[in-house]
């Protein structure tokens, strides 16, 4: 494990030139970059990073999961998260072109986008959910990355910092506009994954996982369906208007009124074998959920 804790320590590593700001930086992807003998070997880092690119050959391993960068995307990292990078095929030349911007938290200390940065929900998603843009959206980035480069390259005055917080706040607002659309024009793919979430409750709601290992957590759905958990349950507001931890009350509701209604178990047996430990925590949930305790949903679904 490589852990880089400056942005300069990173330069370096890279053979790149000494960044213009020592808790900030941009990177033209077509820069000659050093590959170490290492290599692929995991890294982590203090500051975040965000990247516009294009590359061929080029595969970028994040956690345990790898994406190509053939197409245009956009990708988020924050501090601490675990990446690797590997060149395809050495023998074949790699093009390359965008941006990588890097920014230590210190840069934004005393900021307003210091209090709200990690509330980007994309910070949490693997590379494999990148953003991946349209022609269209490519230029709007482009254009905002342009504006960067130039405070970045300018002579450093007062204002300097402020304009270049503002492009990124706008970079960051733009891309949670993309990704939303992102969610939408993948209707068909997603409503699949929807339709994936429905059977993998069923299976696990309908076998003994329940009593063995009790209810699903949203990280074993997310592994299941090979998302990350953040972007799943971003992925089901937008496209169901609920989220994953939703969508298991919801299934687990559905098997408890069935369980309730057509069996005589006891409150208590009905709880464990949905995977309660203790009747109380099922008896709040249920009543949360549906405005009665069980034994009175029991006693409506007899007088009727």
């Amino acid at each position: 494990m490589r852990h880089f804790k400056t942005i300069s320590e990173f330069h370096e590593y890279r053979g790149l030139p000494h960044p213009n700001h020592p808790l900030f930086s941009v990177i033209d992807i077509s820069t000659p970059m050093q590959m170490q003998e290492e290599e692929p070997v995991n890294m982590t880092m203090d500051f975040y990073s965000i990247a516009v690119k294009r590359m061929s050959n080029v595969k970028v391993k994040y956690g345990q999961q790898y994406l190509d960068f053939n197409e245009g995307v956009m990708s988020f990292m924050a501090p601490r998260q675990v990446f690797s990078i590997s060149i395809n095929d050495e023998t074949i030349e790699t093009q390359r072109s965008g941006w990588v911007i890097y920014i230590h938290p210190d840069f934004l200390w005393n900021t307003p986008l210091a209090k709200v940065i990690k509330q980007y929900d994309f910070w949490d998603y693997s590379l494999r959910e990148a953003l991946f843009l349209s022609a269209k959206e490519e230029t709007t980035i482009y254009n905002i990355i342009e504006n960067i480069i130039q405070e970045y390259y300018n002579n450093i005055d007062k204002f300097s910092k402020k304009i270049i917080i503002a492009q990124i706040e706008s970079l960051l607002t733009y891309a949670e506009r993309f990704y939303n659309r992102q969610f939408i024009t993948r209707e068909k793919t997603n409503h699949q994954l929807v339709g994936k979430l429905a059977e993998l409750l069923d299976q696990y709601f309908n076998t003994h996982e329940l009593i063995a290992k009790g209810l699903p957590t949203v990280q074993y759905i997310a592994d299941q369906l090979h998302l990350s958990p953040k972007y799943l349950s971003t992925l089901l507001s937008t496209v169901t208007g609920q989220s994953t931890q939703q969508h298991i009350h919801e299934k687990l509701i559905e098997v408890a009124k069935e369980k309730l209604s057509t069996t005589s178990f006891s409150v208590a047996e009905v709880a464990y074998q949905l995977g309660f430990e203790h009747a109380q925590s099922f008896n709040r949930l249920f009543k949360t959920k549906t405005n009665l305790s069980p034994l009175e949903f029991r006693a409506s679904f007899n007088t009727n």
